[in-house]
């Protein structure tokens, strides 16, 4: 049982040490998401500056994998070159280091002060930043402590028989213990995590710190391996930098790896403590690489190009252009892309209903054949932006993300629909009318332009108001709910005087005429929801549409 509890010490630390390193990264991102992602835009003037600006932001994420995650999106957008993203790239390699060389010294004591400020800061304040501010300050407290219970859980550990045969069978196998530590970081996506670990081991005497060099050159491998694979599905460019971040630690680790014996002797002339002498060789590595690799970034970057060839040009129409799956931690951000996308959603859903008429008027069944497809791409993009949104939701999200998000599902559901309706109800109408040759009157023909012409306008200021969320274009969307049903009424009229006079183009199409102005009142129903909680949320809707009346009500002389 002794064994078992010190396993599930080890573990227990571990896994703390992690969640105090996503707890940080995560606060600073939504404190600081927008503000960071400028600083690296400001950054990349020139390779020297882009490299500093790469160490000081990842000196504050503390996570060199999430800006390579931020740099290749940044990158598959072309928002920044792939030499400039590289120099970043050897900056924030740099910039981890910093954080493992101030947790290497003792500082247990600041470990219960700051996740006492980071808690009363968290329940104290109503604000999104102070609270994340404290998430940051209860991460830091977390990652202290979870060092001091390593070191713990780890002494037993040093008389284990099975653990010492296994690092016995490592002590020669400096290859084999750069694969065991890379893929270790891998797969818990911290190289800075597994440094500090290695470094506990190396502070109990543990492992020996040869042992502990080879296992630091794998966690930057790793390091490096995560973000490479997170990228696999994604654009060309946004796959290539992380790739060059990988060639470069891995060449560096290949080529230090024969002078361990060297380098440990150097550095312990500077540090000989075990754990100071690992946490100064992890940032000798990145130095190193820094070194040779940024005059170096232009071969690197052409190197990239031919390993990661550009792709044959293809034009999904379903395929999402604005959903950036680095910026989930920062609820603000990934709404503003779900809200983008859901307007390119609505440009789609817009060209299907403009090309109703056509249908209608020229009988083109080519055109039938190309809201068919757009309505699979209508598909396609809701259900993308439904589970980008339910990915943002798993983040905490304060009261106005809350509303937006629920202003952003309902729209694109209602969109959805709509299409559905185009799609599956009106062409359904318009292949009868084509198939039995059918003719509308010139007066039907004109009605339904102009229903059709007033439900496209509404559409676009249902566009205008989701965006702008703005109370007096909301009044207006509602307002021309009503006007549609009087519109339909009208029309209604018109049809029914058109058949009493006997017309036989009215009396063919009566059914499929008065099925296409209720199916774009339909539609036009589901554009008008969007106005709704705007103005619930502004006071500006009644409770009933009912009219008030100072009538008794009369009882029913069937019933009690």
């Amino acid at each position: 049982m002794q064994g078992v509890d010190t396993i599930l010490n080890v573990l227990g630390s571990v896994c703390l040490l992690l969640w105090g390193v996503r707890m940080v990264r995560t606060g600073l991102t939504r404190a600081f998401g927008a503000t960071l992602r400028r600083a690296i835009g400001a950054c990349s003037r020139n390779r020297f500056s882009a490299f500093a600006g790469g160490m000081v932001l990842t000196g504050i994420l503390q996570s060199s994998t999430a800006t390579a995650l931020l740099l290749a999106s940044f990158a598959g957008r072309g928002l920044i070159s792939l030499s400039i993203g590289l120099a970043v790239m050897l900056g924030a390699n740099v910039g981890t280091t910093l954080t493992a060389q101030i947790l290497s010294f003792p500082l247990g004591w600041i470990s219960p002060l700051m996740i006492a400020v980071g808690v009363i800061a968290f329940l104290s304040n109503s604000s999104d930043r102070a609270r994340h501010l404290g998430r940051v300050a209860i991460g830091l407290g977390l990652m202290l402590l979870s060092l001091h219970l390593l070191e713990a859980a780890a002494l037993p550990l040093r008389n284990a028989p099975a653990f010492v045969a296994v690092l016995a069978g490592l002590q020669d196998e400096y290859v084999m213990a750069v694969l065991v530590a890379a893929a270790a970081t891998w797969f818990i996506h911290s190289s800075l995590s597994t440094v500090l670990l290695v470094m506990s081991f190396a502070a109990s005497g543990i492992i020996d710190p040869k042992l502990g060099m080879a296992m630091v050159i794998g966690a930057n491998i790793g390091g490096a391996i995560a973000p490479y694979f997170d990228q696999a599905a994604t654009d060309t460019e946004a796959r290539r930098l992380p790739l060059g971040n990988l060639v470069t630690r891995v060449l560096v680790g290949v080529a230090l790896l024969p002078f361990l014996g060297q380098f440990h002797q150097w550095l312990m002339m500077l540090d000989p403590a075990p754990g100071r002498l690992l946490v100064n060789f992890h940032t000798a590595f990145s130095v190193v690489a820094a070194i040779v690799f940024l005059p170096l970034i232009d071969p690197v970057a052409t190197l990239c190009r031919r390993l990661v060839p550009d792709r044959p040009q293809t034009d999904d129409p379903g395929k999402p252009r604005n959903l950036d799956p680095n910026v989930l931690d920062t609820p603000a951000e990934a709404l503003a892309c779900a809200l983008r996308e859901t307007l390119n959603l609505g440009d789609k859903v817009a060209d299907m209903l403009r090309q109703t008429m056509d249908v209608f008027e020229k009988n083109d069944a080519r055109a039938m054949k190309s809201i068919e497809a757009a309505d699979d791409a209508v598909d396609s993009l809701y259900e993308a932006i439904k589970l980008y949104l339910i990915q943002t939701s798993r983040t905490e999200l304060g009261e106005e993300d809350g509303r937006r998000y629920v202003e952003i599902l309902t729209f694109v559901t209602n969109l959805e629909h709509a299409g559905d309706i185009i799609d599956k109800n009106l062409m359904e109408l318009a292949a009868k009318k084509i198939k039995n040759r059918y003719s509308f009157s010139a007066e039907g023909t004109a009605e339904l332009r102009a229903f059709h012409a007033r439900v496209l306008d509404n559409l676009r200021l249902a566009m205008n108001v989701f965006t702008t969320r703005d109370i007096t274009l909301a009044r207006r969307l509602v307002a021309e709910k009503a006007a549609i049903r009087e519109a339909e009424a009208h029309a209604a009229d018109s049809h029914y005087a058109r058949l009493r006079e006997g017309r036989p183009e009215s009396i063919e199409t009566s059914s499929i005429h008065m099925d296409v102005i209720r199916d774009l009142k339909r539609i036009n129903g589901h554009f008008t929801t969007v106005a709704y909680p705007i103005l619930e949320a502004a006071g500006e809707l009644a409770e009933t549409r009912l009219k008030t009346t100072d009538q008794p009500l009369v009882r029913n002389p069937l019933g009690s």
